[in-house]
């Protein structure tokens, strides 16, 4: 079982790349794209990434949002699909 403080941290991976892409998870949940078992299917993704140290330090790396996302990230189909478009 996951203790609380690593499904904390990998809910605030989560937040944090959404964030970066320009993805505002509660919005995309109340407009239909996403729902609550779909962010919590997001967290545990994260959960099994092998390295989330590197994904930390790139996060802190990153200087702007962008839609870029590491080539690693279990979740970048879930984030592509909730990206705005123009």
């Amino acid at each position: 079982m996951l203790s609380k403080d690593v499904l904390k941290r990998h809910a605030n991976l989560v937040d944090r790349m959404a964030d970066h892409i320009g993805v505002d998870i509660e919005e995309a949940t109340l407009r239909g794209d996403a729902s609550i078992d779909d962010i919590t299917d997001a967290v545990l993704r994260c959960t099994a990434c092998s390295d989330p140290d590197h994904c930390t330090a790139w996060l802190d790396a990153q200087s702007a949002t962008g839609q870029s996302m590491p080539a690693y990230c279990r979740n970048s189909d879930f984030f592509s699909r909730l990206i705005p478009s123009e």
